[in-house]
């Protein structure tokens, strides 16, 4: 028999000899009539089947990923978690102080504090804002506001039975002490001139509220004994870049804390929405009050598990009652504002800050790959099994992280057909945070007014 020969490229080549019939057939050597028959070498081929299975699993595990995530993690994705209605109108309403920090705020509160102020609320009600070492004016506008609200209020009264504005003082912060983040010293320095309230509002100069808003707020805290009382303000949606990006931002803070599970007693996710949060002073001062959480810059999630860990009774859920009023114009806006504090999010950690990517990348950019490739793969007459596989896998994953993302885009009052372009999203955020963890190492973190938060 004769021997194995070599390809050029080191395969070897199978030779069977084949003797030539009668009958005729292919010509083999003249003079031994022998047919070698060449076999085709497997090892010579591309076998990318292999890498597709590989591709298929992690997109099969991707997409069991999102159905966990759709039946099993709090119901995150759900909007109907609005606040409670009072179980029966509490007779007197808590008396309410509302605590605003404001650094450089001149130019939104016009179109913000007055809705705090025109508040038709029974119970006792006064605005404190904390002068957050502004330079544009901020108290003097703020007063400003406070007179012509008081003025137009006490024109009413005179022709009928409504009460008389709240009452506003504007703080000026002193220097805050080391190691203490500038807005929550700011916040520490409202509750020092708030006196005695039965609850704090700690609210933001770029929120307005619509009317009744507090009342709704005050009764379900004091009916439902909440120490924590939190609403999810109804963010700006209007230019393309909030359209694309901001319904997202709601969606992935939702992900994180599951609004069902904070308002869970029995369950230990913990935070807070930091454009409206309703706290109860008493809790507060018995789980050792601001202090506890000086350093933080992510404040509101902070402040939700100081009072959670305290034992606090908390709430927290949407809302288009509570509105923030600031604009992001252009894609870069957002991108300061996510990349401002993404790596803080992450413990300034450059291991989490990677497997955080990596995990965006995973769950949201793999399932429409893959569903693309796999598409492309069979009209192109591949293999029917590894290739209907990754499209299948990929079309689960991409459409349940779609029905996922509808609910918040109808929120915000938008088509459900943008669910679709949640990857695209998710790559953004991915890139955002990968941003914010380089600014961090280069000096830059946390950049905010003026202010620069050290990295760790």
């Amino acid at each position: 028999m004769a021997q194995p020969l070599e390809h050029g490229h080191g395969c070897p080549r199978d030779v069977r000899e084949q003797r030539v019939g009668q009958a005729g057939g292919e010509q083999g050597d003249p003079h031994t009539g022998i047919v070698p028959v060449q076999l085709r070498c497997a090892a010579a081929e591309p076998a990318p089947e292999a890498a597709i299975i590989i591709v298929c699993v992690l997109t099969s595990a991707a997409a069991l990923a999102w159905l966990y995530l759709l039946t099993l993690h709090g119901g995150f994705w759900r909007t109907s978690h609005r606040l409670p209605p009072p179980a029966a109108a509490p007779d007197p309403l808590p008396k309410v102080t509302a605590v605003i920090p404001a650094r450089n705020e001149a130019a939104v509160l016009p179109a913000c504090l007055p809705t705090l102020l025109n508040q038709d609320y029974p119970g006792r009600f006064s605005v404190i804002i904390v002068d957050d070492d502004s330079t544009d004016g901020t108290a003097k506008v703020a007063a400003e506001l406070a007179e012509a609200a008081q003025a137009a209020q006490a024109a009413q009264a005179a022709q009928t039975a409504a009460g008389a504005a709240p009452e506003l003082t504007v703080v000026t912060a002193r220097p805050g002490p080391a190691g203490w983040a500038g807005k929550v010293w700011a916040m520490s320095e409202g509750v020092r001139a708030a006196g005695d309230a039965d609850y704090l509002l700690f609210t933001d100069a770029d929120i307005a509220y619509a009317p009744g808003a507090l009342t709704k707020l005050a009764s379900a805290a004091a009916s439902g004994r909440y120490d924590l009382l939190s609403q999810m303000a109804l963010l700006r949606a209007s230019t393309p870049a909030e359209k694309l990006l901001i319904p997202a931002f709601v969606y992935f803070f939702a992900q994180l804390y599951p609004f069902r599970r904070v308002s869970d007693e029995r369950s230990r996710t913990a935070a807070a929405a930091g454009g409206c949060m309703l706290v109860r002073p008493h809790l507060l001062a018995e789980a050792g009050g601001l202090e506890q959480m000086r350093d933080a810059r992510i404040d509101d999630v902070a402040l939700g598990r100081l009072l959670k860990r305290a034992g606090g009774r908390c709430w927290l859920g949407l809302t288009h009652d509570v509105v923030s009023m600031r604009s992001y114009e252009r894609l870069a806006e957002i991108w300061d504002m996510v990349a401002r504090s993404a790596y803080t999010q992450l413990g300034y950690s450059l291991p989490a800050t990677a497997g955080s990517v990596l995990a965006l990348v995973w769950l949201y950019l793999l399932a429409p790959a893959a569903a693309v490739a796999g598409l492309a793969l069979l009209a192109a007459g591949a293999s029917t099994g590894p290739a209907a596989w990754l499209a299948g896998a990929g079309l689960a994953g991409w459409l349940l992280m779609s029905l996922t993302y509808a609910p918040m885009l109808r929120f915000y009052r938008l088509s459900a057909v943008r669910a679709a372009s949640l990857p695209l999203v998710a790559g953004l955020y991915a890139a955002m945070t990968a941003d914010s963890a380089r600014r961090y190492l280069a000096g830059r973190g946390g950049a905010w007014k003026g202010r620069v938060i050290e990295s760790r």
